[in-house]
């Protein structure tokens, strides 16, 4: 799993801009996961893949994403979707930097898209209210694993629309990006190559994305704290607060 001490890199640097793009999120904490599926791991979804049966994106598409939409994902009813949910979402939940910085409720079962040359995702924001059969939750937060490397695939890039500009990620295969779902965002065309991902969506115990980015940037100071100085009085004052304000923001 993630590297404890490389929990410091997982603020993505955003390029400043001197306007302020339309539709941007105002608080858009992105944060990148390292390591969130091993060599072994991504061997293993992407054999899973390769034998796969894929359809065309816009059959999960809603009207406004039809327009935009081109790309395909794995088939709902793939016999690999099981071990490929188990293999992904069992190292994701347990991602320090996802726990911290998500606070998750409730997450969703991903979704696994394919992106082969011509292909690519138009802006769009993800539904607010996501699930089917009577089973709902709110999409507070996006998350994509990369599937296979940046060397693999040009082009591609996902583009996070904020304050400061849009941020390009395409990061290493096995990494992850998290990123508030009302974000206006893209999937740049692919020109060479196969993208291959998996995304899901999060509902937090704490909806404000603003108080979230809060709480992970206390969260970093107490687990320095905690490291540095347990016994001290300043390491309990800061937790108290910290777990203070999960109890007064928390929304179950």
């Amino acid at each position: 799993m993630d590297d404890p001490d490389r929990r410091t890199l997982a603020f993505l640097p955003l390029s400043l801009h001197d306007r302020k793009p339309r539709n941007a999120n105002k608080f858009a904490m992105i944060l990148r996961l390292p390591s969130v599926l091993d060599p072994n791991q991504l061997d293993i979804a992407r054999k899973l893949l390769a034998d796969a049966k894929f359809v065309d994106g816009k059959l999960s598409a809603g009207a406004a994403a039809q327009r935009v939409k081109h790309n395909q994902e794995l088939d709902k009813g793939a016999k690999q979707t099981d071990m490929l949910n188990n293999l992904v979402m069992g190292a994701l939940v347990q991602h320090s930097v996802y726990r911290a910085g998500a606070l998750p409720l409730r997450v969703a079962a991903p979704y696994y898209a394919r992106y082969t040359p011509g292909m690519a995702y138009g802006d769009h924001l993800d539904d607010p209210i996501m699930g089917s059969d009577g089973v709902l939750y709110r999409s507070d937060i996006a998350i994509t694993v990369f599937l296979n490397g940046p060397e693999q695939y040009d082009g591609g890039e996902l583009m996070i629309r904020t304050t400061f500009g849009e941020n390009p990620v395409k990061l290493p295969a096995g990494d992850a990006i998290l990123y508030p779902s009302s974000s206006l965002h893209h999937v740049n065309k692919v020109t060479r190559g196969e993208r291959l991902v998996a995304v899901t969506w999060v509902q937090s115990l704490v909806r404000d994305p603003a108080r979230r980015e809060l709480l992970y940037e206390l969260h970093m100071a107490r687990e320095k704290l905690l490291k540095i100085s347990p016994e001290a009085e300043e390491t309990a004052q800061v937790s108290t607060a910290y777990m203070n304000l999960i109890r007064m923001w928390g929304d179950i």
